[in-house]
This record gives structure tokens, sequence and C-alpha cells, in this order.
């Protein structure tokens, strides 16, 4: 109900603008009234002082006290009462004489030290208006002079006070007849207001109260009287709507007594219908049960002859082609790899609606594998020119249990569309969590970007199937409208929440959450950090979130940074006193940048030992271009932790190796061997066999650095491996034999797979002898007392293979294998077996892109690397199937005749990946 009632308006109405009116005129004529008295009181002052100080200043230069007392006197009788007093006071602020004498009078003089008044001062106080004048001594003025009044001494002043009673109370007077005219236009305002509301209240009542009669069904209005105006046509129109309600409730009543009939009669049909209905939806529901199964059981049969298709096409674009045939299969390959993504979309789809997706359970490392999906993104950021950036909070363990494949999907799916609709800015990455308890961490992932935004009011489509932010955007980007729906559910499968934060034009942050396990044993090869410990390096990235997480990054490897994240900056840091280690710049290049990146490269390149360049691009020229103007190394972006760390850590491993300690046992040969192999794990393996066996070692990671080492060391043996990066073992060999200290130093090759034809070439290249691996630790000793020192045999008795159980259960271990190449050391065997499960998810995916690249040379390098590492981890199928691969490859076979074996060997390895994660899932 309102506050305020009509008779309430009325009298308001009435009452402010009358009140407002007669506040303004008597405020404007009191003021007016006031600023009048005021300046006649002024006026009245200024007529009465002037000619009062000529005449005192007449009797007071001649001296004429008679005079001066008869003037002040008849000027204060003549003009009192408005003359309050006039006082007179020479220049020394004395009295003279007054009219009227009492004690404030002496507040009325200037105080000593302020000067004189020249002329009329005019000082206003409460009660009275003080006139000052001064008396100018004119007996100083000579004949001859021309001084004007104002520039002669001032011989006395006169105060006249007068009176301001009279005009304070004409003001009030004034104030008074303000306030009753005003009182007076209220009050008759009043009146009027009250009689009209009265004429106004009275009918409007009753209408009220004929309403509240017909709003309580009571239908008789009792509104006969006639009334005024326009209350007349409401008066009528009251009882008109009295008689239609009459009328229309006997209808409706008739109506209501009808549809309750026939509602009776329909709700049979009802009922029987919704029987019907209930049948047809279990029917629908089976018919779409069976659906969804068969689309989930069909993904082999739908990607295997698209496969084929994308195989047999990218075999046909090898041969001699011209140049149309080239465009018609570079067409058939896109379309089939659209349809391929398509297709596994629905398939995707439809097994998690069916809730046949099962998700693995299996150890892998959470920073490989986004960067996995970064590096297969990458290309598409770089052609657009968008800065794609990774940031992994320090504390985030790097080993977890899960399903890297599908992390990954969830990943490339949110980074692509990220990228698909920015066309400038950034794509960034962030990933932080906590510990939920010690075998337990939750992630929460986010992918940000700069791009085009989504409406707030097309958010929610986007999570269901086939929804998309805009029909427009389906024409212009593509997609099937599955990739967020089949993201939200393997999210929610893996125990998360997706959320999305957008607003149009300003880009969008998708965030999910995950809770991944951490697994007891974790498998790990530690990243080469060693020799970075303390290094400075000058690290420059001008994007901020790359800025960051590079800096974070480089910190927690105990690496001294000099970060920079401008140009000046960078300036300022290349003018320090000190050289840097290691200089890391992340420059941004194109065709219209090369001249100032060179000019970058040359700069730091004075003021650093090493000098690596992290470039937005994956192409070879531009990298080259980099290398050329003065680089150590070109790294793509988005750093790369592991590319990153043993690239920076490579020169130190050179000039650095590790240098074993002495051993104490008197069992031990006296020799200093040299052990020279790139896998830390053939490496770490040869070194407990020979720790106590012989009386020092030191340690190499390639061929460089032996012929490193060999020229300032000398050395009793030297065990080589034959295919290394930077130098192979060949070349190290006639090195060593033609400019070192080890000249006459036998030098045993050691190789995971060498053909007779292999081992005489061998032996003809300067090496002493050869090992096969997987090396036996008494032939190893034999080989060394062999050919190390012939005078000195040593007492090898064969390990003692202690009682143990391998981690895990799986048909591809033999553990009493594994403990025999490890010389019966349980944990070395553990160590090795990890490394090796370390290696398995890379190892794939470089065979599986040299197989598919048809490269034979890069697939023989891969095999040959991973068949040495099974030599000593007791896989012994695995170990056969490498080395049956490895032959055939270097004699030359093509691979489609070995794709059986390879296709064998990639099943071996998901197989004992499968059991090694099942095997975490239940510790």
């Amino acid at each position: 109900m309102s506050r305020f009632g009509l008779r309430d308006w009325i009298i308001l109405l009435t009452l402010v603008p009358t009140l407002t009116v007669g506040i303004i005129l008597g405020s404007y004529f009191t003021l007016t009234r006031y600023q009048e008295l005021n300046d006649f009181l002024t006026e009245q002052g200024q007529t009465i002082s002037t000619p009062l100080a000529k005449a005192i200043e007449h009797a007071l230069n001649s001296n004429n006290i008679v005079e001066l007392k008869s003037v002040i006197s008849d000027t204060h009788n003549q003009h009192a009462p408005l003359i309050k007093s006039i006082v007179l006071f020479n220049a020394d602020h004395e009295l003279i004489l007054t009219s009227n004498y009492y004690p404030e009078i002496e507040e009325f003089k200037f105080e000593n030290g302020n000067a004189l008044p020249k002329q009329l001062y005019i000082k206003q106080f409460e009660k009275s208006i003080l006139f000052s004048l001064p008396i100018f001594d004119k007996n100083a003025l000579s004949q001859d002079s021309l001084l004007i009044s104002q520039h002669l001494p001032v011989k006395a002043y006169v105060n006249v006070e007068i009176s301001n009673d009279r005009a304070v109370i004409a003001r009030q007077s004034a104030l008074l007849f303000s306030i009753v005219i005003i009182g007076l236009a209220v009050a008759i305002a009043l009146v009027i207001a009250f009689r009209f509301s009265n004429r106004l209240s009275d009918p409007i009542k009753k209408l009220v109260f004929a309403v509240d009669q017909l709003k309580s069904d009571e239908l008789e209005t009792g509104l006969d009287e006639r009334m005024a105006g326009e209350f007349e046509i409401l008066r009528r129109g009251l009882n008109d709507i009295s008689a239609n309600m009459v009328t229309q409730k006997d209808e409706m009543q008739r109506h209501i007594d009808q549809a309750i009939s026939d509602y009776r009669e329909t709700l049979e049909q009802y009922e029987t219908q919704n029987i019907k209905l209930n049948f047809a939806k279990r029917e629908a529901q089976r018919a779409n049960q069976v659906k969804s199964d068969f689309l989930a059981k069909m993904s082999h049969e739908l990607r295997t002859p698209l496969n084929g298709v994308i195989g047999f096409t990218r075999q046909l674009s090898k041969t001699p082609l011209n140049k149309h045939q080239k465009d018609y299969l570079d067409t058939i390959e896109f379309s089939a790899k659209s349809l391929l993504t398509i297709i596994s979309d629905i398939l995707d789809f439809s097994k998690l609606e069916a809730g046949a997706m099962e998700l693995e359970h299996i150890h892998f490392q959470l920073r490989d594998t986004i960067n996995e999906a970064l590096t297969l993104l990458a290309p598409n950021a770089h052609e657009k020119q968008i800065e794609l950036s990774l940031y992994v909070a320090d504390g985030i363990s790097d080993h977890v249990i899960g399903d890297p494949t599908r992390f990954k999907q969830i990943l490339i799916n949110l980074i692509s569309n990220a990228i698909k609709f920015t066309d400038n800015g950034s794509v960034t990455i962030d990933v932080t969590g906590r510990m939920l308890s010690d075998h337990k961490q939750a992630l929460l992932i986010s992918v940000k970007d700069t791009g085009i935004g989504i409406d707030s009011n097309k958010q929610d489509s986007l999570f269901l199937a086939f929804g998309q932010a805009d029909s427009s955007i389906t024409r212009k980007f593509g997609g099937t409208g599955l990739g967020l729906i089949i993201t939200k559910h393997l999210v929610e499968a893996m125990g998360g929440k997706i959320s999305l934060n957008s607003a149009l034009g300003k880009g969008s942050c998708f965030t999910f959450n995950a809770e991944l396990e951490i697994p007891k044993h974790q498998y790990a090869v530690d990243l080469p950090l060693g020799p970075l410990e303390q290094k400075r390096v000058l690290f420059f990235e001008p994007f901020e979130h790359s800025f960051e997480a590079g800096k974070e990054l480089l910190e927690s490897w105990q690496l001294n940074v000099t970060a920079c994240a401008t140009f000046g900056e960078l300036e300022e840091a290349q003018n320090q006193a000190f050289n840097f280690d290691i200089g890391l710049l992340a420059v941004n290049i194109g065709p219209n940048d090369l001249h100032a990146c060179r000019e970058l490269i040359k700069r730091a390149r004075e003021k650093c030992d090493y000098l690596y360049v992290l470039v937005n691009t994956i192409s070879h020229s531009y990298r080259e271009v980099v290398i050329n103007a003065g680089a150590d190394a070109c790294l793509s972006k988005p750093m790369n932790h592991r590319k990153l760390c043993h690239t920076l850590a490579a020169p130190y491993r050179l000039d650095h190796p590790t240098i074993s300690t002495p051993a104490t046992d008197k069992e031990t040969l006296p020799l200093k061997a040299l052990v020279v192999d790139d896998n830390d794990a053939n490496l770490r393996l040869m070194c407990a066999l020979l720790r106590d066996k012989i009386e020092s070692f030191d340690t190499a990671h390639n061929g460089a650095q032996a012929v490193s080492l060999a020229k300032s060391r000398k050395y009793d043996v030297i065990l080589l491996d034959i295919q290394m990066p930077i130098m192979d073992g060949v070349t190290a060999c006639k090195l060593i034999l033609e400019s070192s200290l080890n000249e006459q130093t036998p030098i045993i090759a050691v190789t995971a797979h060498a053909l007779a034809s292999e081992k005489e070439s061998l032996l003809s290249n300067g090496f002493t002898s050869y090992l096969t691996k997987p090396i036996d630790e008494e032939i190893l000793m034999k080989t060394i007392a062999e050919f190390g020192s012939k005078d000195y045999q040593p007492k090898v008795q064969p390990a003692k293979l202690i009682s143990s159980e391998p981690p895990f259960s799986s048909n591809m271990i033999d553990w009493q294998l594994a403990l025999q190449r490890a010389g019966g050391k349980e944990d070395l065997a553990n160590e090795m077996l990890s490394m090796l499960l370390l290696s398995i998810p890379e190892t794939q995916k470089l065979i599986s892109e040299a197989f598919g690249d048809n490269d034979s040379k890069e697939l023989l390098s891969i095999i040959h690397k991973f068949h040495g590492a099974c030599c000593y981890t007791g896989v012994p199928k695995i170990k056969n199937l490498a080395e049956t691969i490895e032959t055939a490859l270097k004699q030359a076979q093509a691979l489609k005749d070995i794709e059986p074996e390879i296709f064998e060997l990639q099943d071996c390895l998901s197989s004992l990946m499968q059991d090694a994660g099942a095997i975490q899932s239940v510790e």
C-alpha cells in the first residue's frame, strides 16, 4: 500500500509551491532590506566623519582646544543616538579627546607598530561600525612645497563609532513581516487544499469500497447515487462490470461442469497412451543402446581402411608425379585426415555415451605429455604468429599415474580450439595444483587465449553434443561440435570438472581439474643438472608469461639467472663487467626480423660462452640463419624442458666428464679405464660392474668427450660404444690412436648388435677387440684383464643371484635374467628396468614416425639404441625382436618386409607398459 493517499498528495502539491515561493520571496526582500540598511549606515558614517575630520584638523593645527571640544561635542549631539562615540588619538595612539568615554574605546585605536591610516578606514563590529580618518600635520608643509595631503605626516586620527541598533531593529521587523506573510499564504493554501481534497476523496472512497466488494465476490456495488464529472463515468463502468461478472460467472460454471465431464471421459485414454509410450520409450532406449554399442565397437573397422588410404597416399606421393597428380593426392590425404578426425570424435562420443570407454592406469610424466601436445600444435600457432607458452608451478609432481593418451587428448582439444579462434596475441597454459595425500595430487590446468571470445548467452551450448558458439563459426572454422563434450566427459572420468570464463572480443579461458595418483616407485632418468649448477645464465624473453615460466624453470635447476624482459634490461645486463656462461634468448623471427635477430645474437655472443636461441618457428631455413648468425643451437618454442636441459648441459658434460672414485678393495685390478656410452642406463650398468673390480675409471657421454679426456689422461683400457651423438665410436677411436696420450692403449668396442662383417670392420679401424651387449660380467673382466694387464689375472667369481620377486608381474620380464645382467644387484636391476620403462613412450613415438616416413636410416638408429637398453633389463622377447629388426635393417631389407616384427614390438612394449601401470594402480 502507498504511504501517501490522494488527499495527502493534494495537500502536499498545494503547500510545497506556496511555501517554496514564499520562502524565496521573503528571503529576497529580507536580504535586500538588510543590505540597504547596511549601505545606509556606511553612507551616514562617511557623511559625518569626513567634515568632522576637516574641522578637527583645523582646530588641532591651530592648537585651539576649545574649538576642538566644541566640534566633537556638537557633532555627537547633532547625530545622537546614531553616533555612539567620537574618539581622537594622536600619532602615538594616545587618547586626546572623546565625546563619550567608556572602557571599550581603547580597542578602537591602532596597535603600536601598525601604519596609521592615510585615508578613510571602515571596520565592522558586532554592534557598531568604526570610521577612522587621519589628521595631517599641515604645519609641516612649507609655502614652496607642492606635496599633497597624503604625503604629509599624520598628526592624529579620529574614530567615529556609528551604532547599528536601529538597523538591527529594522532588519528584525522586515524578517517578522516576511514570516507573517508566508504564514498567511500557507494558511490560505491549506484551507483551499482541504476543501478541494474533500470534494475528491469522498467519491474515490466510495469507488474503492465498490472495487473491494467486487474483489471479494460481492457483485452488488451499491453505487446508486450520481457523481460529478469523471467520477460518474467510473461509477457507471463499475456497475457494468458487476453485471458482466454475474453473467460470466454463470457461464464459467457451465463450462467447468462440461470440462470436468470431458476430462473424465479422456482420462482413461491418456492412461492407455502413457502405457504405450512407456513401452515405446524402452524400445527406443534399447535401440539407442544397441546403436551406441555398435558405434563404440566399430573403431577398428572404420579407422583401418582410412589409415590405409592415408598410408598408401603418402607412399604414392613419394613416386614421380606431375603437379596435378600431387594436388589430387594432397586433397585425398587432407580429406581422409578430416574424415578420420570426425569419425574419431563420433566414436569417442559414442563410447562415452555407451560407457564403453575405459581409462588406462599407467605411469607417465606430466611435463613430457604436455610437451607432446604442444609440439604437435606449435606449427599452427607459429603460422599465425601466436605466442604459445607453458607454465608448470613449482611443487607439481612430474610422475603421475593415469591415462596419458586421454589427458593429451583433452589438452589438444582445448589448445587447438584456442589457436583456431585466436588471430593474434597468445595462448597460455598454466598448470597448478596441490597434494591431496602422499600418493594423490589434484591438478588445475587452464588454457587461456586472446581470441574472439564467446558470448555469455551461448557458452552453455558449447558443452552439448554438436553444440557450437555460432553457426557462422562452423562455416568459417569447421569442426563437428563434439570436441568439448568429449573433453567434458573425459575430465569428469578423471574426477574433475571443466569450466569456461569468456567475454565476446576479450578471449576465453577454459579451466579443468583432474585427480592423478603419484606412483610409489618413480621410473625416472635424472636430467643432467649437475654440470649446470650455479652457471651464470643471461635469459631474455619479452613475452610476460613465457618470461615468468622460463625464469622459474631455470632457477629451479639451481642456475644463477639474470632475467631480462625488455631490450633495455638486456642492454644493461650485457654492459656488466663479467661474462655469462650461457645465453638463452627468445626471439620472434620473420622475414622482416632477420637483421635485428642477427644483431641481437652478435651482441649477445660477445658476452656469453655458449648462446642458444628460442624461436617461434620450426622452419629449418630460419633456424640455419640463427646458427649462422653465431648461436650454438636453435630450439623451437614453446620451451621443452627436457630438450632445453640436455642442450644447455651438453658442452659442460663434454668439458667436465664424470670421474669415478678409486676403489679400495685389494682384489681389484690396478687399472684405470675410460667407459664411453651415450645411453645413461648402459653407462650406469658398466660403472656398477667395474666399480669393485678395477682401481678407477672415468666416464664420457660421446666420442668428442672421450677424445678430450684421452688427450689429458693416460688409460690402461678404453671401452667405447659405437653409435653415439656428436662423434661416433669409430671416429673417436681413430682420433685417440692418432693424437693423444693413449696411442698404445687397447680400445674395446661395445655394441648391442654387430654382424660378422661389422666386427671385421671394427678390428680393421683400430679396435683391439669388441664386446656384444648384453655384457657378461665375467667376460668383461676377462677382456679387461687380457688387454689391460696381462701380468695380473683377477679371480672373478660369478655373481650369486639372490632370490627376489620382480617389481610387477609380466610375461615380458625374466627377472632372474635381469638380476644376472645386473651382476646380482637387485637395486641396479630395478633401476635399469625403470629407465627402460621411462624410455618406452618416446621410443614408440619415434618408431611410428620413422616407419610412417619410410626412413630406414632413422629407424635403424632408434632400434639400435633401444636394443642396447634391452640387453640389461631382462626382457628377452623384446630384446630378440629389436635384434631381429636391427639385423634386417642393416641388411637393407625393405620396411614392408619387417612390418610384422615392428608391429609385434609395439604390441609388446604396450603390454609391458600396461603391466607396469596395473601394478602401480594396485599399490
